[in-house]
């Protein structure tokens, strides 16, 4: 298995919490569609090689034979691991490096006819049995939020587990528990999770006289048709799948949908239709409905389907609104999260099939999605592009050979970073030397790993919090175990320093090594450190590091300075998009349409940043300007500019805007604006580099452009176009109504 860095990361992490002696209870937070599952496997083969005497428990809910997926799940990804169920465990009993798939109602419900008392009290017996030949206990409780850990108190007072795991894309979280969150953003960087979930996409701010049910079916199987053409043009074997979810109480409700089904060819008898309710005979067409290519349009399904289920050709809901009287169904997090899985765990580079749709006329629970997920749950509309517009081109740069584009020059980085660090906190050549600086900067420089706490007295509970900043902080110092606990805090410092500039773990650690330690030679040494003080310095450090590291790759460092590689750019044409999906906020009372945008429909409301909307305003009202296109930012579909960082990677750069202003064509881009102080609100390190290649590209294309800021004190936009400064300086930024009004 291959895993993802975020989820190297977690796995560290766990490593890190069951190695702690006083660690008991752990909560990994996973995202849907993050692998927990894959990462949970993983993590046991790995800790049962490293540990003996170790037995883990998989305890998982009643409902859908859970325990049986995840078993069948970690014999598929680890053919030689050592899984077993709970009529294994009455047959052979536990033995070292077992994972025991459980359901764990089956041990907890007195009225549970599925096991007998002796089987109860067999388990009870093979449990002392373990304990008494010294085996060791370690329980993961899976979709622990519809576990009560207090109801399965039984099973666990019977296992004495020392260390508990429970695992969900929504945790309940107590003072206790060891967090281990794993940060939806970067789920969706490493691709495994759709984007964006769009939420009533291109619906009317009125409608009378619509059957509500038709309506939302006729949307959702028009998104499903143009989906399915698109993978098709891309000969991609994926047939996106509806999920219908009817209301809990209402069976009405489920003939109307089978029946806008059978009017579009859409049944039973010709396998396009599946259900899946809870009474036997409703469970139709489900066999191998989770594969990319399977046969399925739609699947009408109640709240109550499989926890676990996993299907990543899910690209819509249709959730159905209860009938008036009927008890509103509670939201589920994990049902919006069975359309969030990309179908092959890669983005497609578009908008269309990047994104999953929430069709809905139940207000609360559409509120609750927003809710729940911030924004990446948005409203949209799909626009099209003005036939005026449709042949405009412009030279696009993209990189030549991505994969070598890609990958970084080591020397460069090693030899920028430790330029960086000398030149932010003013070192020399002399190790010594700068051990004392960085030590008066703040650094930890010595052979022992230092934890900090808080002593005090509070008089109080209330007013632990209150007072704890009248607390004594306290300094605990532990001589370096680099085989031990500190060498798994060495290589995790390392994995989070590399991970800031795209670099793999051996990376990292030459780098890391080359600046700061005695071994291997180089000549721009920052410290000399032995190898234990450097795991010390490392693991003390790491995050000043990280971020100096980052700070390296778009800093103004003087000596070698990286080329623009343009031997390894390539231009293409480019044109606007056909056509776009808008985000926007849907709750604005009045929408008020652009109309110089060059896609018809685009409002006022469109989710950008404040120096966007300061911007996309002016641009609008200004009579110079003719037209104007808000680029994308990421993806081959929009307009790119190459850039390189200090490490010699490249980069692409998608500037905001391109307009026409008074037939000079014009290419700008936002940044954060200055405060009422005058100090620079942009948090784009690379925003200099970016400056300087959006320079050179206009003047070589016979163009305009610069960077657009908004300042706060005069309430005005600002442009840059010769230079760039992160403060307000009055010789490099000129008000831009005088610039385009000459």
């Amino acid at each position: 298995m291959n895993l993802k860095p975020f989820q190297i990361n977690a796995l560290n992490k766990l490593f890190e919490a069951c190695e702690d002696d006083y660690t008991t209870h752990i909560v990994l937070k996973s995202p849907t569609g993050s692998g927990k599952t894959i990462m949970l496997t993983r993590f046991i083969k790995d800790f049962c090689r490293q540990h003996k005497n170790i037995v883990f428990i998989w305890l998982t809910p009643g409902k859908g034979n859970l325990e049986e997926q995840s078993k069948k799940k970690m014999d598929d990804y680890i053919p030689e691991s050592h899984t077993k169920l709970l009529s294994d465990v009455f047959t052979t009993g536990f033995e070292d490096g077992d994972a025991c798939f459980i359901n764990w109602e089956l041990l907890t419900k007195k009225d549970n006819i599925a096991l007998k008392d002796s089987e109860r009290e067999n388990f009870e017996d093979r449990v002392n049995k373990a304990h008494r030949e010294g085996l060791r206990f370690f329980v993961v409780i899976d979709e622990s939020h519809q576990n009560n850990t207090d109801k399965a108190k039984v099973i666990l007072d019977i296992l004495a587990p020392e260390k508990i795991i429970r695992a969900s894309a929504t945790p309940k979280i107590t003072e206790r528990d060891k967090l281990i969150d794993i940060d939806e953003a970067d789920v969706i960087a490493q691709q495994l999770i759709k984007k964006l979930i769009i939420i009533n996409e291109d619906f009317p701010q009125k409608m009378e006289d619509v059957d509500l049910v038709e309506y939302l079916l006729e949307k959702a199987l028009k998104k499903q048709q143009e989906i399915h053409a698109e993978f098709l043009k891309r000969n991609v074997l994926v047939n996106p799948l509806i999920l219908v979810q009817l209301p809990n109480s209402d069976d009405s409700m489920k003939k109307h949908v089978e029946e806008f089904f059978a009017k579009n060819d859409i049944t039973f008898e010709n396998g396009q239709l599946a259900k899946w309710l809870s009474d036997a005979s409703e469970k139709i067409n489900l066999s191998g409905i989770e594969k990319n290519n399977a046969v399925p349009v739609a699947l009408i399904m109640k709240q109550a389907i499989a926890t676990g289920w996993d299907c990543p050709r899910s690209h819509i809901l249709v959730k159905l609104r209860p009938q008036a009287g009927d008890e509103p169904t509670t939201f589920d997090i994990q049902t919006i999260g069975r359309i969030r899985r990309m179908p092959q765990a890669i983005h497609y580079n578009s908008d269309l099939l990047d994104s999953c749709y929430l069709y809905s006329f139940d207000t609360t629970f559409v509120s609750q999605v927003r809710a729940s997920l911030g924004d990446k749950a948005v409203d949209a509309r799909l626009l099209h592009l003005k036939d005026e517009y449709k042949e405009f081109t412009l030279q696009k740069q993209q990189r030549k050979d991505v994969e070598t584009g890609d990958k970084r020059d080591i020397r460069k980085t090693t030899k920028s970073i430790a330029q960086y660090i000398k030149k932010k906190y003013s070192l020399s050549n002399n190790a010594e030397e700068n051990k004392t600086r960085l030590e008066t900067e703040g650094f930890e420089v010595g052979s022992k790993v230092v934890d900090k706490a808080k002593s005090g007295v509070a008089s109080l509970l209330s007013h632990l919090e209150t007072e704890q900043n009248d607390f004594n902080e306290v300094d605990f110092f532990s001589e370096v175990n680099t085989h031990g606990a500190h060498g798994l805090a060495y290589k995790h410092a390392v994995h989070v320093i590399g991970k800031e500039i795209g670099l793999e773990y051996s990376q990292a650690n030459t780098i890391v090594r080359k600046i700061f330690c005695n071994l291997p030679p180089f000549t721009d040494k920052v410290l000399k450190l032995p190898i234990r003080d450097l795991y010390a310095f490392v693991i003390n450090n790491q995050d000043d590091i990280r971020y100096a590291v980052r700070e390296a790759m778009a800093a103004d460092l003087s000596g070698e300075e990286p080329s623009l590689g343009l031997e390894q750019i390539v231009y293409h044409d480019f044109h606007f998009p056909q056509s776009e999906i808008m985000t926007y906020k849907g709750d604005v009372p009045i929408q008020v349409e652009f109309t110089k945008n060059v896609y018809g429909g685009y409002l006022s409301s469109a989710i950008r940043s404040n120096p966007e909307k300061k911007f996309e305003k002016f641009l609008d009202s200004f009579d110079k300007v003719n037209w104007w296109y808000k680029n994308g930012d990421k993806g081959e579909q929009y307009f790119s500019v190459v850039y390189l960082d200090n490490g010699a990677k490249q980069k692409l750069f998608y500037p905001d805007y391109v307009l026409d202003m008074n037939g000079e064509i014009w290419i700008c881009e936002t940044k954060g604006g200055f405060t009422t102080t005058g100090h620079s609100e942009d948090i784009d390190i690379y925003s200099s580099k970016k400056f300087e290649v959006l320079k050179q590209y206009v003047k070589e294309n016979k163009l305009h452009g610069g960077f657009v800021r908004y300042d706060a004190d005069s309430d005005e936009l600002f442009i840059a176009t010769e230079k760039y400064s992160e403060e307000f300086d009055a010789n490099c930024w000129k008000q831009l109504k005088d610039v385009w009004k000459r």
